[in-house]
């Protein structure tokens, strides 16, 4: 599979100023929509303090995109003087989102408004990704989630985002495969192979990356400007969030926590991907006889053996917080958000014990940060996938 292109850059901060010059109308209709999606609902007057824009430049904007169906008018708010102000919010059927999250075990695809509200969505599960399996489930998929829309709003649908482990075909070993059964995806490209047959601008994300996207896109409104994401699934990953951006680095895998070198209970140096993945969850369960496809059938609720998981929680907490703590000598991150595929007590219960093991640290010459819970959960990936075509025709300041 080719390197995957960078995602189209917008530029600039959300509180930027914006231009009033000509032949700028696309970079400040970003702009306006990035401000609406982050403070909520907004009057003309408002989005020209905040831009800087003259009142009849926004008064362009705004006419542009309520014709094209992106914004819509909410009642009339009445001052004590003057007009009153016309609040503007975003349609939430202004453009629609496909995202593919292709996993070790499972693929999945949504279909997004324009708010990151799930329109629909199918799943699959697998020993491993095969390659037809996937792009024929992709394909099939993408025509068939379309149907709940009208036909005039399926021109409105934008593009496809891929979430998917980068260099997928090395993990054959791990996943049980002879590596020949992983070749494909390593000859073939994915991500030119569905736009062309979909017709539609495809984007390709590390998987990891994509949800750390999710967390930042379509998260808690009050979201910090420099964060650490951590998404734990069949492998650890994470990302970076710096001045409220997305953080890729030069290879678009900024965030590779699963790589750094942490201790074991017996202080012998290893991956944190060895300690604090799924997979050794799943792997604890066979080894003792369990049933383990439950971890992928659902995220919901796992009826698991109370010891197992205990366990593995405080292997996983204590890694993790090592990873925190070797971070934080690195980039002075005021938040850790914790996420991942799993039910909503055990991240919780997750989240608790990393808090707890990194207090037991010495800290001295750093700052102890917020341990968080990650606000979207199992859908990250998929939403993370979606949030790419989002990003790349209508936002700014979320990547960098």
């Amino acid at each position: 599979m080719k390197d995957a292109p960078d995602t189209p850059r917008a530029g600039g901060h959300a509180d930027a100023l914006g231009t009033n010059q000509s032949g700028m109308r696309a970079q400040n209709e970003r702009l306006v929509l990035t401000l609406i999606r982050r403070h909520g609902a907004l009057a003309k007057s408002e989005i020209a303090r905040l831009t800087g824009l003259s009142a009849q430049t926004v008064s362009v904007i705004m006419r542009a995109l309520e014709d094209e169906l992106l914004i819509l008018r909410g009642e009339p708010q009445r001052g004590r003087v003057g007009q009153p102000s016309v609040p503007m919010t975003l349609n939430p059927r202004g453009a629609f989102f496909h995202g593919l999250k292709i996993g070790r075990r499972s693929v999945e695809m949504v279909l997004t408004d324009f708010l990151g509200t799930i329109l629909a969505r199918r799943a699959r599960q697998y020993d491993y990704p095969d390659y037809e399996m996937v792009r024929a489930f992709a394909l099939e998929t993408a025509n068939d989630l379309v149907g709940v829309l009208s036909a005039e709003e399926r021109e409105r649908v934008e593009g496809l985002g891929i979430a998917m482990p980068f260099e997928i075909w090395g993990w054959a070993s791990m996943l049980g495969m002879a590596p020949e059964a992983m070749t494909p995806w390593k000859e073939r490209d994915i991500q030119e192979e569905l736009s062309e047959a979909l017709a539609l601008p495809v984007f390709l994300q590390n998987d990891a990356t994509a949800a750390c996207s999710a967390e930042l896109v379509f998260g808690t409104p009050e979201q910090p400007s420099d964060f650490l994401h951590f998404y734990v699934a069949f492998f650890i990953g994470g990302g970076v969030v710096l001045d409220g951006r997305l953080f890729r680095g030069q290879t678009g895998n900024a965030g590779a926590v699963g790589s750094m070198p942490v201790p074991d209970k017996t202080g012998k140096m290893r991956q944190l991907i060895d300690l604090a993945s799924l997979v050794t969850l799943e792997q604890r369960l066979r080894a003792q006889g369990f049933e383990a496809s439950a971890l992928w059938a659902s995220s919901e609720r796992w009826t698991l053996p109370d010891d197992i998981v205990t366990a593995w929680l405080e292997e996983a907490a204590e890694a993790i917080a090592h990873a925190v703590h070797g971070a934080l000598a690195v980039l002075d991150f005021s938040t850790v958000k914790i996420d991942g595929w799993m039910p909503e007590d055990i991240r919780g219960d997750l989240t608790k014990r990393i808090d707890a093991c990194l207090r037991r640290h010495d800290l001295t010459g750093l700052n102890m940060p917020d341990i968080q819970e990650g606000s979207i959960g199992p859908d990250a990936r998929a939403l993370g996938a979606a949030s790419q075509p989002l990003l790349a025709s209508f936002l700014v300041a979320y990547l960098r």
